[in-house]
């Protein structure tokens, strides 16, 4: 794969989705269509540092290539880092940013010929949201699909109404939210308790996980015990 070059994007709107998460629209004017696969992400130049390597942060993209020039981030403020302050305090709509990408390799496979278990926390919903969206408004073959999310509070719930409607209109997707420190009308708990219950039967299936670091090794060492080839599990992890 090519290495992208710098550009300049534009920041065209700033949406607070929870106390301390942010949704930011950013457009690339010299693009047309800023093209992607679900499941990438950018990398954004920031001025916190004076050394280059120590200036780079990169986020999931969490929109879906709809032939515009436009992608979305959602981004969790991290005030023990540099990053995410410097975001909160200095970027509004309109401001510029720069930016490398599409990168990555977290992404669907060619052929959907298994369930697909998505597997996160945090923001590390985003790349699923994007295959996600990619998959149902683009009809593409596939067979089950589950979104397991797992956050700490309601309140924390990232894109829930959303996932939700999805939830009700389409057979094949199925959205599993799971508070750990909250009761609610929902799961509660952690995420393995919901995909271990799932796959009781099973069925063939390919695994995707995002988030913690601390969270992905115990799913990994659950569904390879479980009876998964590990070739089957497919992570990106953040922080």
């Amino acid at each position: 794969m090519a290495v992208q070059p710098w550009r300049k994007g534009i920041v065209t709107d700033i949406i607070d989705e929870t106390p301390n998460t942010k949704r930011f629209r950013i457009k690339i004017p010299e693009l047309e269509v800023f093209d992607f696969n679900p499941g990438q992400f950018i990398t954004f130049d920031l001025p916190i540092h004076e050394k280059p390597s120590k200036r780079l942060r990169s986020y999931s993209i969490a929109s879906w290539p709809n032939g515009t020039n436009e992608f979305e981030l959602i981004i969790v403020l991290n005030k023990a880092g540099a990053g995410t302050p410097w975001l909160w305090d200095h970027v509004s709509v309109g401001s510029e940013l720069t930016l490398r990408g599409p990168q990555g390799v977290f992404t669907l496979p060619e052929t959907i010929d298994t369930d697909l278990f998505f597997i996160c926390t945090g923001t590390g919903i985003a790349p699923f949201r994007s295959k996600t969206h990619y998959i149902l408004k683009n009809n593409i073959p596939h067979h089950n699909i589950y979104l397991i999310f797992g956050t700490r509070k309601k309140e924390d719930l990232l894109y829930y109404d959303e996932l939700s409607k999805l939830h009700d209109e389409y057979d094949s997707f199925h959205y599993y939210p799971t508070l750990s420190r909250e009761l609610w009308n929902g799961h509660t708990g952690y995420v393995h308790n919901i995909y271990e219950k799932l796959l009781e039967n099973k069925q063939d299936a390919r695994f995707y996980l995002c988030g913690w670091r601390a969270m992905l090794d115990e799913t990994k060492k659950r569904i390879i015990e479980l009876g998964y080839d590990k070739k089957t599990i497919h992570q990106e992890v953040y922080g």
